[in-house]
């Protein structure tokens, strides 16, 4: 490990720990909102939950990791490993997260009627478990042997080494990057990527197709019930607009790596692909402050009631629901 921190490192660990420090309470208020609000416990929110501690724990454990990376520690190839896969879990949390958003909004504007007896939390349940077991299965594949482990044993091993490789632990060294290509994007973040996108394109032709009717066959307003899914959409999409711009760029930069070798790649544009991924985890929580009305509100209740030093009068749990949803 390097005897002291260059101002380059310096300044790069400043940038990851102020976007911890947004990331982790951001993404924990997220939490208790959805925990103290009766308004958002529905499967919408409920996935938001489990996208919500994916990014808790890029604050809390995928940085650190990252920061002690950049300081260079020499480390044992399986160790340097276990450092490397904590990322790519959570990664593929997000992603699924994501995706089971997206095809719950879609089931709220196809099936209105049915949609609390298809979509149960029980159901909600199982699918957030099911994303998490898959997510640790894709996460911890290169454990399972598709990692760089027979190349830097031979070079180990020429250099007269006998025993598991000691490095210097970066996670191009240990990761392959045919895994990050073929299997972990093209297979496990491009298509549910590109799926997403058509969702929210039939989700939102689907609502202005409804806005546009006189009558609907449905009891209450149509008007009202389209137009606030139409706002939750919206703001739904953001996020994964988000996430695509947060992610796509460093996933680009590992096709150059694989595909053109010896192509250089400018230190500051990987550094700003890393700090897009990490800034990613703390962005969702202020688009939620700003965008969707129900954690607005709860936000502010919980700020009321547990960090002034005079509270105002508590906001009243029971929202009116046509502001509910907004």
């Amino acid at each position: 490990m390097s005897p002291y921190i260059s101002a380059f490192q310096a300044a790069y660990i400043g940038i990851e720990v102020l976007i911890a420090l947004v990331s982790v309470p951001g993404n924990v208020l997220v939490i208790w909102a959805v925990k103290v609000n009766q308004a958002l416990r529905d499967a919408t929110f409920y996935f938001i939950v489990s996208l919500a501690v994916a990014d808790v724990a890029v604050g809390a454990l995928v940085i650190p990791l990252a920061i002690l990376i950049n300081i260079g520690p020499q480390t044992y190839f399986h160790t340097c490993l276990m450092v490397a896969c904590p990322v790519l879990i959570l990664t593929q949390s997000s992603i699924l997260a994501l995706l089971a958003i997206a095809v719950d909004r879609y089931l709220r504007v196809k099936i209105p009627l049915r949609y609390k007896t298809v979509v149960t939390q029980r159901r909600a349940a199982v699918a957030i478990a099911g994303c998490w077991i898959l997510s640790l299965v894709v996460g911890l594949t290169p454990m399972f042997g598709w990692n760089n482990l027979s190349v830097v044993q031979q070079a180990w091993e020429l250099n007269g080494s006998v025993g598991e490789p000691v490095i210097k632990c970066e996670f191009e060294k240990v990761i392959s990057m045919e895994y990050m290509v073929y299997f972990n994007f093209f297979v496990w973040v491009l298509p549910p990527l590109l799926l997403m996108v058509l969702i929210y394109l039939e989700v939102f032709y689907l609502i202005r197709k409804q806005l546009n009717k006189k009558v609907s066959a449905s009891s209450g307003d149509p008007q009202k019930y389209y137009g606030k899914e139409l706002k939750i959409a919206k703001s739904l999409a953001l996020i994964l607009f988000l996430f695509a711009l947060s992610w796509l760029p460093l996933h680009i930069l590992n096709c150059i790596t694989l595909f053109c070798p010896t192509c250089q790649k400018p230190s500051i544009l990987i550094y700003i692909a890393i700090f897009l991924t990490h800034g990613n985890s703390a962005m969702n929580p202020i688009v939620y402050a700003f965008r969707i009305h129900k954690f607005r509100v709860t936000f502010l209740k919980i700020w009321n009631d547990h960090f002034r030093c005079q509270p105002k009068p508590p906001i009243d749990d029971d929202l009116p629901e046509e502001k509910a949803d907004d």
